[in-house]
């Protein structure tokens, strides 16, 4: 389990700083941290479709008849209806989203949390080391973590057996 200071020490070791204590502090480290962590976090939350972030969200119409898209969705995947603004349409009194959610840092499994680390090093990159080279290798290094964050998040599946499939009875 991370917490934000652990995920903003970690990009800053990354690029050769120093990590911090508190999201509190008076340096340059820590005001960074706490004006970027939480966009960073939600921007990474919405570029893939992430298992651990992703409900299935049962919304009820309000009071004046309209579906509101609940303030934790940062991404619809799938919904019964159509999508106005922070609205659904549809003409029956419940639908159902799929959504990315707001995720805390605890929630996150390892493989995310080094990326998100990654990512954040590329953004206290330039004010705090202004390195391009220290830049590039970071973008680098993000685009594979990526990649294999990805691969990771789309291989947890549970296989489910096939008890009836006509073709495997017929042979055995």
């Amino acid at each position: 389990m991370f917490s934000k200071i652990d995920l903003c020490s970690m990009a800053l070791l990354k690029i050769g700083e120093k990590p911090i204590q508190s999201l509190r502090e008076n340096s340059a480290s820590a005001q960074l941290a706490r004006n970027l962590f939480d966009a960073t976090a939600d921007t990474l939350l919405t570029a893939f479709p992430w298992r651990f972030a992703t409900e299935c969200i049962t919304l009820n119409k309000n009071t004046d008849g309209e579906f509101v898209v609940p303030g934790n969705v940062l991404r619809i995947i799938k919904c019964d209806g159509k999508i106005a603004g922070n609205k659904i349409i549809s003409p029956s009194d419940t639908t159902n989203i799929i959504a990315v959610v707001k995720t805390e840092p605890e929630k996150f499994p390892d493989y995310f949390a080094s990326l998100l680390a990654t990512k954040l090093a590329i953004e206290f990159c330039i004010p705090l080391v202004g390195d391009m080279n220290v830049f590039n290798m970071m973008s680098a290094l993000y685009e594979r973590d990526f990649q294999t964050a990805k691969f990771i998040d789309s291989s947890m599946s549970v296989q489910s057996e096939m008890s009836d499939f006509s073709l495997i009875n017929t042979r055995f």
